[in-house]
């Protein structure tokens, strides 16, 4: 079941997908009415999921779950998988690669490989007050108040 992303309590889980690139206008569009669609028939073991999602800077989807009435099961977590996979094809983009770092260079968003930021790192191109998306945040508070924050402040502490 679909619910407004906002409305979810502060202990809902969520789940980041990241995108090696921004989507365009009209890709945004798609890809919520897709999410949306999806999350209205999103199930575990029969019981709906209450879950919402928002897309933040043109390249990061964002699912929440309300786990108060009815929690993701495996089942339900690998639908979940299939969907960012099917997106993933559709957009030719990639969503599931949690090797890659996205951080803040003025007001555009950078996505590199891991061993890139470490080497950015290295050269002092990126620094301890670079503000990264921490996509590892398990619940809706800790998207909230740590997602986007200092490298210092996030497990990218240990390459700056």
């Amino acid at each position: 079941m679909l619910v407004d992303f906002n409305e979810l309590p502060d202990n809902a889980r969520v789940w980041i997908y990241q995108a090696n690139r921004s989507f365009t206008e009209t890709e945004i569009n798609e890809v919520k009415d897709s999410v949306t669609e999806f999350l209205k028939e999103w199930t575990a073991h029969g019981s709906q999921l209450q879950a919402g999602f928002e897309i933040k800077y043109k390249r990061f989807i964002v699912i929440g779950l309300d786990q108060t009435t009815a929690s993701a099961s495996g089942c339900s977590i690998d639908a979940s998988v299939h969907f960012i996979q099917s997106l993933e094809k559709k957009y030719n983009v990639e969503l599931l690669d949690r090797m890659n770092v996205s951080f803040k260079q003025g007001e555009y968003i950078a996505y590199k490989p891991l061993k890139d930021f470490k080497k950015l790192a290295k050269a002092k191109s990126v620094s301890p007050n670079t503000i990264v998306f921490n996509n590892l945040v398990a619940t809706k508070q800790e998207y909230l108040e740590n997602w986007e924050v200092p490298a210092c402040e996030s497990w990218h502490a240990r390459f700056v």
